[in-house]
């Protein structure tokens, strides 16, 4: 639930900074039928080339697709790829005024060779090398800008290419630590004393096992003991290790945390680091519990790496699988909070569904009420149930209704097969709701007409479907009272 209202209510107001290596990842998607006669070698017919946002830039991009306003930091060349990356930085809407252009280096740039959905081969061009003292003095100056305007947390994403020196990455988690503001490090190398002093550090086994000097199987309790030897070596909070098929562990200087992985299938585990990355420390940042947070970056990795490619976790295709695990596990039967539904609705039209939205008392679910609903969810992909509050069915009905109190309606409601979501609104009419949702098709009853159907104005169309005779809430009360009074019950 807190994961909900996070991801809908307060992801957007949080301000990341992002530093270290950027890259531009490209993509050749092709299809393998043949082996070369000139060796053995697959032949790939090339059918596609896609550039997407790599390394730190793809922590930014976590970052900014999850809603967070996001300012990434490091250097790149002046030449075409840092053009192709300022283009999708302009369309993620990262503000990319820390990422200086040299004239001395070419931007970092990875070409993954796929045939269908397995990737073949990678090349890199790429030169590594530190910073000058002007590139370093350019970032510091950049950080402590956004430092003093206010930021709520830090990703230092390092894949030593050169951003990342021990002074730098010691000058960043300084300077954080004195404004009250985490840091999170991605790391890279067995050497982790330049991340001394960091609020979180997120390797994978491999990384964690170098870092430790030895190798250690993926089992719980041999993963905690490289972890907390590491965490107090290197004075660092928490060591988050990502586990592959095993999940993602946290061991805290109050608490050890195991999860297993979410993923059903995975396709590539490109750039998942960077989303456990990213959504950990905004859900920190956010205000999140250590528990909540490690969950619920560990459903955005079990996302991506269901996909082909670098792909960053979306906050609405994130909150969907939060509230479809919620469901799934029982606790779903809850009305849910008025922003949740407004971002399912997005997601659904973003994905071409069609979103239908009805609503009413449901006071005694009968078989009307039922026929009703189902008529109602054919005409689309989802349906979304408003339903009246209890005070809002005693201003409609009188003091005496409703029967069935508010949660309970909701509950009975939402394990209805046909309903997709279902929210509580307390005004008399769904106006205001229905202008928040926009839902394709606005379902009402047949005794309406549909000029009399209230938020008609902010549907795309209404639909009025007849009830089924012979049955409401009000008959059943009537011939309940009636054999109350004849002593039949």
């Amino acid at each position: 639930m807190q994961s909900a209202q996070f991801l809908t209510d307060k992801v957007q107001k949080l301000k990341i900074a992002v530093l270290g290596d950027v890259m531009l990842d490209r993509y050749f998607y092709g299809e393998v039928k043949r082996i070369s006669p000139e060796a053995p070698v697959p032949v790939n017919r090339v059918k596609r080339i896609e550039s997407v946002l790599g390394g730190a830039a793809n922590v930014a991009a976590n970052l900014a697709y999850l809603g967070c306003q996001v300012y990434v930091g490091g250097v790149t060349g002046a030449d075409d790829n840092r053009r192709y990356l300022e283009r999708m930085l302009d369309e993620a809407g990262i503000d990319y005024a820390g990422l200086l252009p040299s004239q001395e280096r070419e931007t970092i740039t990875k070409l993954r060779i796929v045939g269908a959905t397995q990737q073949m081969l990678r090349l890199d061009f790429e030169e590594v090398g530190d910073l000058s003292v002007a590139e370093v003095q350019g970032l510091t100056t950049w950080l402590d800008d956004l430092l003093d305007q206010g930021l709520d947390g830090i990703v230092v994403s390092d894949y030593a290419k050169g951003v990342c020196s021990s002074a730098f990455c010691q000058k960043i988690i300084r300077t954080a630590e004195a404004y009250g503001i985490p840091v999170l490090v991605d790391p890279k190398g067995s050497d982790w004393s330049k991340y001394q002093g960091c609020d979180f550090i997120t390797p994978n086994l491999k990384e964690m096992c170098e870092a430790a000097g030895r190798q250690v199987a993926n089992e719980d309790i041999q993963v905690e003991a490289i972890a907390r030897a590491a965490q107090q070596k290197y004075n660092i909070k928490n060591v988050v290790v990502t586990r592959s098929e095993k999940g993602m562990s946290l061991i805290g200087q109050q608490e050890v945390l195991h999860k297993p992985a979410a993923a059903i299938e995975v396709f590539d585990v490109s750039g998942a680091g960077d989303t456990v990355a990213a959504t950990l420390l905004a859900g920190v940042a956010g205000g999140l519990s250590l528990s909540e947070a490690v969950e619920l970056a560990n459903k955005a990795a079990g996302i991506v790496v269901s996909k082909v490619g670098t792909y960053p976790v979306h906050r609405t295709e994130l909150l969907k699988e939060i509230l479809s695990d919620e469901r799934r596990s029982g606790q779903g039967y809850r009305p849910l909070l008025r922003s949740e539904v407004v971002s399912l609705a997005k997601t659904w039209r973003a994905a071409g569904e069609t979103v239908v939205f009805t609503n009413g008392c449901f006071d005694i679910l009968h078989v009307g009420h039922v026929t009703y609903l189902e008529k109602a969810a054919r005409l689309g992909k989802h349906l979304i149930v408003g339903l009246n509050t209890d005070a809002s069915v005693r201003r409609l009905k009188g003091e005496t209704r409703p029967l069935v109190q508010e949660q309970d309606r909701a509950r009975v409601l939402a394990a209805l097969g046909c309903v997709d979501a279902v929210v509580l609104f307390d005004e008399d009419t769904p106006t205001e709701l229905i202008k928040a949702i926009a839902p394709d098709i606005l379902v009402k009853g047949g005794d309406y007409k549909v000029d009399e159907v209230a938020g008609r104005e902010y549907a795309g169309e209404v639909k009025l479907i007849e009830f089924e005779e012979g049955y409401s809430t009000t008959g059943i009360v009537e011939q309940i009272s009636k054999l109350v009074k004849e002593g039949k019950l």
